[in-house]
């Protein structure tokens, strides 16, 4: 079961807009697979995912990905990419400023484009080899990708 849901505060229009976006949704739909038979999740989260950050952002999505844990997965694949790159629909202001050095950082600040992030998923989801949690940084989304 693959979860790409996400989008930004600004976007999200505010906080509780936002937690519901990328925290009730995503941990109700994976619910609802779980229920259902789903055997593997597969969850796009964010660099910086940490349930104690001081940081909103980051906050929510750790604590996404703490409420999939507490799931109990069979295999749950978490991926944390950097600033995604691709087509939208709507361009975001922060992204358009800041893609073109997000191109250039080393490791894992640098940008990945969300095709990337999904033939890394969609290989992920094919391998029957491992069980329990995986945690893909943007790096190692970025090596596997090539």
């Amino acid at each position: 079961m693959f979860c790409c849901l996400g989008t930004t505060r600004r976007e999200a229009g505010s906080k509780e807009a936002f937690i519901h976006a990328d925290y009730t949704l995503v941990v109700d739909t994976a619910l609802t697979g779980r229920r259902l038979g789903a055997q593997h999740m597969l969850v796009v989260s964010a660099m910086g995912a940490n349930a104690h950050s001081p940081f909103f952002y980051n906050r929510v999505k750790g604590e996404m990905e703490e409420a999939l844990i507490a799931q109990n997965w069979p295999k749950l694949t978490i991926a944390r990419p950097s600033m995604l790159l691709g087509d939208r629909s709507k361009r975001r202001m922060n992204e358009t400023l800041f893609a073109p050095l997000f191109r250039l950082l080393p490791g894992n600040w640098k940008s990945i484009d969300a095709r990337d992030v999904a033939r890394v998923m969609l290989a992920e989801a094919m391998r029957p080899e491992h069980e329990g949690v995986t945690i893909l940084s943007s790096s190692e989304l970025r090596k596997r990708a090539e």
